[in-house]
């Protein structure tokens, strides 16, 4: 399994399928690369795709130190360095989208076209989840957590259809500190002020039902990035990418063939 070595050390799991124009793919919060296996091939036809285990997760080192979305966005430049890849298009969602953010911000010749999945600007702009979706996580019953969690990725009629497993719930193997560090960075994420300054063409994708991650935030990302495009998928919940696949995937991939 190949590495790349982060700018602090840390080493970095990377995967790479595919072929044609490099595609980078980033995650959820502690989640890893797997998150994209039920959507990868679909890309893989008409473009190199490139994940990578963030820090914490999967098969890289898993520091126990504070950890941010912009230091995740230095940990993508680390494996594109270690592939010679000067420039890539970028799909990052839910938390990848926050790390997608910062890495075409900060380094604007390194992105070509831009897209942000169920994602949000965080910080005091950003729409957050209510209460209640809050208290749904926290219940102490823990069978009843992961049910809540699941019905807020995906609607309870697809569930009872694919009743797993699902790759967008969290990497298991993850150390219950690593998770912490994930949720730290995640909560600490805000790009408002940088946003204005993203160059790439953007594409910002949302489900109209999506409560985790509150679909009000993607007309405030499409409104604070010049020229993004905004498309909401009608009824998806978080994992619009995965459940309502026959409508986000041809869309995002015509949007990166025009790039």
């Amino acid at each position: 399994m190949p590495f790349a070595t982060a700018v602090d050390g840390v080493k970095l799991s990377y995967q790479v399928r595919g072929g044609g124009q490099p595609l980078v793919l980033l995650q959820g919060q502690a989640n890893n690369h797997r998150w994209w296996d039920p959507v990868r091939a679909d890309f893989e036809e008409s473009f190199r795709t490139v994940t990578f285990d963030y820090r914490g997760t999967g098969e890289s080192d898993k520091p126990d130190e504070p950890y941010a979305t912009r230091g995740f966005a230095a940990d993508v430049l680390a494996v594109l360095d270690e592939l010679g890849v000067e420039r890539a298009h970028v799909y990052g969602t839910s938390m990848g989208g926050r790390v997608a953010q910062w890495l075409a911000a900060d380094h604007p010749e390194r992105v070509g076209s831009l897209v942000l999945g169920c994602s949000s600007p965080g910080g005091a702009h950003g729409f957050e989840r209510d209460n209640d979706v809050r208290r749904s996580l926290a219940q102490p019953d823990r069978a009843a957590a992961e049910r809540a969690l699941l019905e807020l990725m995906y609607t309870p009629a697809w569930l009872a259809t694919h009743p797993g497993p699902h790759h967008t719930t969290g990497d298991p193997a993850m150390p219950a500190y690593a998770r912490r560090r994930h949720l730290s960075a995640s909560a600490g994420h805000d790009s408002w002020d940088a946003l204005p300054s993203i160059a790439a063409p953007t594409l910002v994708v949302h489900g109209t039902d999506d409560v985790f991650n509150p679909a009000a935030n993607a007309p405030l990302l499409a409104g604070r990035i010049p020229g993004a495009e905004l498309r909401m998928i009608e009824a998806a919940r978080h994992a619009y990418f995965e459940e309502f696949r026959e409508i986000a995937s041809p869309l995002v991939l015509e949007f990166l063939r025009r790039g």
